[in-house]
Protein backbone atom coordinates (compact mmCIF):
# COMPACT_ATOMS: atom_id res chain seq x y z
CA UNK A 1 0.00 0.00 0.00
CA UNK A 2 2.77 2.13 0.96
CA UNK A 3 4.66 1.74 -2.50
CA UNK A 4 1.12 2.30 -4.06
CA UNK A 5 0.81 5.44 -2.72
CA UNK A 6 4.23 6.81 -3.73
CA UNK A 7 3.29 5.57 -7.11
CA UNK A 8 0.02 8.16 -7.32
CA UNK A 9 2.07 10.65 -5.58
CA UNK A 10 4.78 10.38 -8.26
CA UNK A 11 2.35 10.15 -10.74
CA UNK A 12 0.56 12.99 -9.92
CA UNK A 13 4.00 15.15 -9.74
CA UNK A 14 4.35 14.37 -13.27
CA UNK A 15 0.69 15.14 -13.97
CA UNK A 16 1.92 18.58 -12.85
CA UNK A 17 4.91 19.01 -14.43
CA UNK A 18 2.86 18.34 -17.79
CA UNK A 19 0.73 20.43 -17.01
CA UNK A 20 2.57 23.59 -16.12
CA UNK A 21 4.81 22.71 -18.59
CA UNK A 22 2.24 22.68 -21.26
CA UNK A 23 1.22 26.05 -20.63
CA UNK A 24 5.18 27.54 -21.12
CA UNK A 25 5.07 25.59 -24.74
CA UNK A 26 2.06 26.73 -25.51
CA UNK A 27 3.24 30.48 -24.46
CA UNK A 28 6.70 30.05 -26.39
CA UNK A 29 4.87 27.97 -29.69
CA UNK A 30 5.14 31.13 -32.13
CA UNK A 31 9.14 31.94 -31.55
CA UNK A 32 9.95 27.93 -31.27
CA UNK A 33 8.35 27.64 -34.74
CA UNK A 34 10.06 30.32 -35.98
CA UNK A 35 13.30 29.15 -34.68
CA UNK A 36 12.11 25.44 -35.95
CA UNK A 37 11.66 26.97 -39.20
CA UNK A 38 14.75 29.07 -39.67
CA UNK A 39 17.19 26.23 -38.73
CA UNK A 40 15.39 22.84 -39.20
CA UNK A 41 13.02 23.05 -42.16
CA UNK A 42 11.51 25.68 -44.40
CA UNK A 43 8.09 23.97 -44.84
CA UNK A 44 7.37 24.94 -41.45
CA UNK A 45 8.63 28.65 -42.57
CA UNK A 46 6.49 28.17 -45.73
CA UNK A 47 3.30 26.99 -43.43
CA UNK A 48 3.85 29.06 -40.43
CA UNK A 49 0.23 29.71 -39.50
CA UNK A 50 -1.12 26.55 -40.15
CA UNK A 51 1.46 24.98 -38.27
CA UNK A 52 0.96 27.37 -35.33
CA UNK A 53 -2.56 26.83 -35.45
CA UNK A 54 -2.74 23.07 -35.47
CA UNK A 55 -0.28 22.88 -32.89
CA UNK A 56 -1.72 25.24 -30.69
CA UNK A 57 -5.43 23.34 -30.68
CA UNK A 58 -4.02 19.90 -30.05
CA UNK A 59 -1.38 22.52 -27.44
CA UNK A 60 -4.69 23.49 -25.26
CA UNK A 61 -6.25 19.80 -26.21
CA UNK A 62 -3.26 18.06 -24.77
CA UNK A 63 -3.30 20.62 -21.61
CA UNK A 64 -7.29 19.95 -21.35
CA UNK A 65 -6.51 15.81 -21.38
CA UNK A 66 -3.72 16.13 -18.90
CA UNK A 67 -6.17 18.04 -16.46
CA UNK A 68 -8.52 15.54 -16.91
CA UNK A 69 -5.77 13.18 -15.86
CA UNK A 70 -5.01 15.18 -12.72
CA UNK A 71 -8.54 15.36 -11.49
CA UNK A 72 -8.98 11.51 -12.23
CA UNK A 73 -5.44 11.14 -10.21
CA UNK A 74 -7.09 13.30 -7.24
CA UNK A 75 -9.95 10.49 -6.90
CA UNK A 76 -7.40 7.99 -6.70
CA UNK A 77 -5.37 9.57 -3.98
CA UNK A 78 -9.00 10.15 -2.26
CA UNK A 79 -9.32 6.15 -2.54
CA UNK A 80 -12.70 7.00 -4.38
CA UNK A 81 -11.81 6.68 -7.96
CA UNK A 82 -15.26 4.79 -9.52
CA UNK A 83 -17.12 8.04 -9.40
CA UNK A 84 -19.30 9.60 -12.39
CA UNK A 85 -16.94 12.23 -12.52
CA UNK A 86 -14.25 9.96 -14.24
CA UNK A 87 -16.75 8.90 -16.69
CA UNK A 88 -17.18 12.07 -17.34
CA UNK A 89 -13.37 12.77 -17.16
CA UNK A 90 -12.93 9.72 -19.88
CA UNK A 91 -15.30 10.56 -22.62
CA UNK A 92 -13.71 14.34 -22.78
CA UNK A 93 -10.57 12.55 -22.94
CA UNK A 94 -12.24 10.61 -25.60
CA UNK A 95 -13.38 13.44 -27.60
CA UNK A 96 -9.79 15.89 -27.00
CA UNK A 97 -8.00 12.74 -28.44
CA UNK A 98 -10.14 12.47 -31.23
CA UNK A 99 -9.76 16.16 -32.39
CA UNK A 100 -6.19 15.74 -32.29
CA UNK A 101 -6.21 12.91 -34.42
CA UNK A 102 -8.74 14.93 -37.00
CA UNK A 103 -6.78 17.92 -36.96
CA UNK A 104 -3.02 15.93 -36.89
CA UNK A 105 -4.71 13.93 -39.95
CA UNK A 106 -5.45 17.70 -41.89
CA UNK A 107 -1.57 18.64 -41.08
CA UNK A 108 -0.48 15.28 -42.19
CA UNK A 109 -1.81 15.52 -46.12
CA UNK A 110 -0.38 19.48 -45.65
CA UNK A 111 3.07 18.90 -43.94
CA UNK A 112 3.78 15.26 -44.70
CA UNK A 113 6.14 13.29 -41.66
CA UNK A 114 6.31 9.66 -40.51
CA UNK A 115 5.44 11.24 -36.82
CA UNK A 116 2.31 13.01 -37.82
CA UNK A 117 1.33 9.90 -39.24
CA UNK A 118 2.30 8.24 -35.92
CA UNK A 119 0.68 11.37 -33.58
CA UNK A 120 -2.97 10.49 -35.48
CA UNK A 121 -2.25 6.76 -35.20
CA UNK A 122 -1.89 7.47 -31.06
CA UNK A 123 -4.37 9.78 -30.11
CA UNK A 124 -7.06 7.73 -32.12
CA UNK A 125 -6.05 4.90 -30.39
CA UNK A 126 -6.26 6.92 -26.99
CA UNK A 127 -10.04 7.82 -28.19
CA UNK A 128 -10.94 4.57 -28.65
CA UNK A 129 -9.55 3.54 -25.12
CA UNK A 130 -10.72 6.12 -23.22
CA UNK A 131 -14.30 5.89 -24.78
CA UNK A 132 -14.07 1.72 -23.81
CA UNK A 133 -12.75 2.67 -20.56
CA UNK A 134 -15.30 5.47 -19.53
CA UNK A 135 -17.99 2.31 -20.47
CA UNK A 136 -15.83 -0.21 -17.97
CA UNK A 137 -16.02 2.86 -15.24
CA UNK A 138 -19.98 4.10 -15.79
CA UNK A 139 -20.53 0.15 -15.35
CA UNK A 140 -18.18 -0.22 -12.44
CA UNK A 141 -20.11 2.88 -10.72
CA UNK A 142 -23.23 1.99 -11.60
CA UNK A 143 -22.22 -1.85 -9.48
CA UNK A 144 -20.11 0.07 -6.54
CA UNK A 145 -23.41 2.43 -6.20
CA UNK A 146 -26.08 -0.17 -6.31
CA UNK A 147 -23.96 -2.66 -3.88
CA UNK A 148 -23.77 0.94 -1.76
CA UNK A 149 -27.48 0.57 -1.22
CA UNK A 150 -27.94 -3.03 -0.47
CA UNK A 151 -25.13 -2.74 2.57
Amino acid sequence: MILNLKFVRFTKLILDVMYFGGFFVFFTLPISLKLLGKYYSERIEENFMFMLVSLAICGVLAILIIAELRCMMGTVADGNCFVYMNVSSLRKMAVFSIVIAAVTLVKLFLVPTPATAVVVLVFFIAALFSQVLSYVFEKAVSYKEENDLTI
